[in-house]
């Protein structure tokens, strides 16, 4: 027979799941009402880690006799989560207004919030159903987004093809021509993968970024080393990769809008104008003419008060003193 401390361990592993459910999904959203909460379905668990998946839960909601269905996952960073929008948008998704990473279907809606990725299936929510949602998430993060999907030229790109890789699982996901060696991810190496149509068939390109140029340069020619007749270009510490293009044409003219823009900023000290040690003597000196101007305001005012108090007293002398004549 089990011992009570072996049957609360137990019950703690049975009931574990479900004091976790409602993490993310509020009791109401606007007028409608929380019905059920479930674990949500993942599918490439090992991309979804790679992406930094902390939770993820599934509820449905109900009013008046509708209902719609939500999943929202949380994950470490913005990063994981723009990463994680460009997977799962569904490819004849449109850009919403409602937040700057956005699509939205007929009747449905995805949405990152910070490191969140919330997807709405039956109702898309109003703006400011949506606005205190964001309000109750816990643990938002706000990092800023990586600058790496910028360097995408935008010609001829298929709409919603794009992907981020962060490691060996989201490459061998999406880009599986590419070994993760040559990649090298242990550089901290990221991509930008996308799609672009050609006369003679689409093509996909992806750029990944390294720490320095010279990193680069070496990667540049481990990936002329992978075979399949790929095309290679190295900008700065980017090297962007045309997987075997059926138009050797186009895919030079694709990579030639691969530029890489420096942003050069000064990590020194810039002293101020309170750093200035002039301008602390200066700025001394002219409370000294302050503080004697005022002295001098004050001394004119008190006289002129003096003088005239004088003036209607003029039988009784100002200040005058009272003489005992104690030796007489």
């Amino acid at each position: 027979m089990a011992s009570n401390k072996e049957m609360k361990f137990l019950l703690a592993a049975v009931l574990a799941p479900a004091l976790c459910l409602g993490a993310i999904w509020p009791e109401n959203i606007g007028a409608w009402k929380r019905a059920a909460t479930t674990q949500a379905a993942l599918f490439d668990r090992p991309v979804w880690d790679e992406y930094g998946l902390k939770e993820s839960e599934a509820a449905r909601y109900e009013n008046a006799g509708a209902n719609f269905t939500v999943t929202g996952y949380r994950l470490q960073d913005t990063t994981g989560a723009m990463a994680a929008f460009d997977w799962q948008r569904p490819a004849k998704s449109t850009a919403s207004h409602l937040a700057p990473l956005a699509a939205e279907t007929e009747d449905g809606l995805l949405v990152v919030q910070g490191n969140y990725l919330l997807s709405f299936s039956g109702h898309k929510p109003e703006p400011a159903e949506l606005s205190a949602l964001f309000d109750g998430l816990r643990n938002v993060d706000t990092t800023v987004l990586p600058s790496l999907p910028a360097n995408l030229p935008t010609q001829d790109r298929v709409a919603n093809s794009e992907r981020y890789i962060t490691g060996p699982a989201s490459l061998g996901k999406f880009i599986p021509g590419i070994p993760p060696s040559v990649a090298a991810f242990h550089y901290g190496a990221e991509g930008q993968m996308g799609v672009f149509h050609t006369q003679k068939g689409d093509m996909g390109l992806v750029i990944f970024n390294y720490p320095t140029p010279q990193i680069a340069m070496q990667k540049e020619v481990d990936f002329r080393g992978i075979p399949g007749g790929n095309l290679v270009k190295r900008s700065g510490p980017l090297v962007a990769v045309v997987m075997a293009p059926p138009d050797p044409d186009a895919a030079e003219r694709l990579l030639a809008q691969v530029r890489y823009q420096a942003l050069v900023t000064l990590d020194q000290w810039v002293p101020s104008h309170k750093d200035n040690i002039g301008n602390l003597v200066i700025n001394a000196f002219i409370l000294i003419g302050i503080l004697l101007g005022f002295s001098i305001v004050s001394g004119v005012a008190y006289g002129a008060l003096r003088a005239f108090w004088r003036r209607g007293n003029r039988g009784e002398e100002a200040d005058a003193l009272t003489t005992l004549h104690l030796g007489r």
